[in-house]
């Protein structure tokens, strides 16, 4: 594959407003990126822990990306603009909120097909569901991946060893 990342940190996404983000900025960081949805039986206890664990590791170098996606049951119809709003009213979420994207098929993100190709082709299958969890070391390679029923405080003893 032409220009195939060497690590997440080559990658650029769009965040809600929109403007490019280069996944960069997190070089050095540990990164738990979540494929999230606002009408999934998942969402409460995700944004919720997500929350927790943001809260506890963000100084110590933790950074969860949420990537909307509305390929699952249709549990993400909004636009940005009313993701956001539901992400950061009702659960007062501080991680920051990318655009929605898919994370399946020929028009996945690009962020997805390399989390999913990893440079050791570990993950290659499909993302399952809503609140997929990839958890991506601070070189920029995915090191873990969980589940959508795999709740975010159980990733918590693999962030752990990662942030040191």
């Amino acid at each position: 594959m032409a220009n195939q990342p060497e690590s997440i940190y080559d990658v650029t996404v769009k965040d809600a407003n929109g403007n490019n983000v280069d996944l960069g900025i997190y070089k050095g960081k540990v990164l738990l990126v979540v494929n999230v949805a606002s009408k999934c039986g998942l969402t409460s206890s995700n944004y919720t822990e997500l929350n927790q664990l943001y809260a506890k590791y963000k100084d110590k170098g933790l950074e969860i990306l949420a990537f909307p996606c509305n390929q699952f049951g249709d549990e993400e119809p909004g636009n940005n603009e009313q993701i956001l709003e539901f992400v950061c009213t009702r659960f007062k979420s501080e991680f920051p909120v990318f655009d929605k994207i898919e994370v399946n098929g020929e028009n996945a993100a690009p962020v997805y097909k390399f989390l999913k190709s990893g440079k050791r082709g570990i993950f290659r299958d499909d993302v399952q569901w809503n609140f997929a969890k990839f958890l991506v070391g601070k070189d920029g390679q995915p090191v873990g991946r969980y589940y959508p029923t795999t709740s975010p405080l159980t990733v918590e003893r693999d962030v752990q060893k990662l942030v040191g």
